[in-house]
């Protein structure tokens, strides 16, 4: 019993230390992957419109090197350990000492956080190893979704099938929940958009956030939809109060849903059972 307590710490800490190294990475994609759709876009238009594509430089997740985005210094290795280097730069940048954000880090340990403790829930094996990998989507996509209000197809779509793949083997559903929980997931949201745009004339939320909630009742199955809905919806609506008092946000100017879907469908992985077993014992 004791050594398998030692064996789940150290997988729990090994995951938590891979997690920060990863949180990096997630940091680039952040920042990277919207702007590379918006140079896609940018050459398909051109296209439309019988012109060259734009000449830029190669950018995508790998070239060129992170820099600083106010003076272009090429950051190196030592400069790009995950927080210890924001701690001993004191969040600024070692060439022109303009400030670094304070999302870096803070992405860096919330997937060190979360990879340990999913190490730790899941044990080692195939479910921790899923688990950690839906993990590391949720972040990207709900930092991507406050940045940019996008949720992009290249990590959604994947996303979905993906957790069929691992629900082949009912890792965390029945794969008929599985499948059934990605078309709920689709259709559920794409029917309150429907119906919220006959009813206003506005959009209420984008086709991502049907994506997302399909990828999450593929990984979960349909039983995981209702507490995601539930949990994402009130804190979605408690968030939106809050800015528009605090804030004084406006009305019009639309909220990202797709932070408080990750955030739900996180909850929901760990503990979807535990809760809905307990709102189900009140009844």
């Amino acid at each position: 019993m004791h050594s398998l307590l030692n064996d789940s710490v150290v997988f729990a800490v090994l995951a938590a230390v891979l997690g920060l190294f990863v949180g990096s990475f997630l940091n680039v994609v952040i920042h990277r992957l919207p702007r590379m759709m918006e140079r896609e876009w940018r050459a398909q238009a051109a296209e439309l419109r019988g012109e060259a594509a734009p000449d830029e430089e190669t950018f995508n997740l790998a070239t060129p090197r992170s820099r600083c985005p106010h003076c272009g210094h090429q950051i190196g290795a030592l400069e790009n350990i995950p927080v210890v280097s924001y701690v001993a730069l004191r969040g600024r940048c070692r060439h022109c000492n303009a400030t670094i954000g304070g999302r870096y880090p803070v992405v860096e340990l919330l997937t060190a956080v979360l990879s340990g403790y999913a190490a730790w829930h899941f044990g080692f094996g195939l479910a921790a190893g899923g688990a950690l990998l839906f993990l590391w989507a949720m972040i990207a996509l709900a930092f991507i979704d406050l940045d940019t209000q996008l949720l992009p197809d290249s990590m959604t779509l994947p996303l979905v099938w993906l957790g069929l793949a691992f629900n082949l083997g009912a890792t965390y559903a029945e794969l008929p929940d599985a499948v059934v929980g990605a078309i709920a997931g689709y259709l559920s949201l794409w029917s309150v958009y429907w119906l919220f745009k006959l009813v206003t004339g506005k959009e209420g939320m984008g086709y991502g956030d049907f994506k997302l909630l399909a990828a999450i009742g593929a990984w979960l199955g349909w039983q995981m939809l209702p507490l995601t809905i539930l949990f994402s919806s009130l804190v979605g609506a408690v968030t939106g109060v809050g800015l528009i008092v605090v804030k004084r946000h406006g009305r019009n100017v639309p909220i990202p849903f797709g932070p408080y879907l990750a955030a739900a469908g996180v909850i929901a992985l760990f503990w979807g059972d535990s809760l809905t077993a307990l709102y189900l014992g009140r009844f």
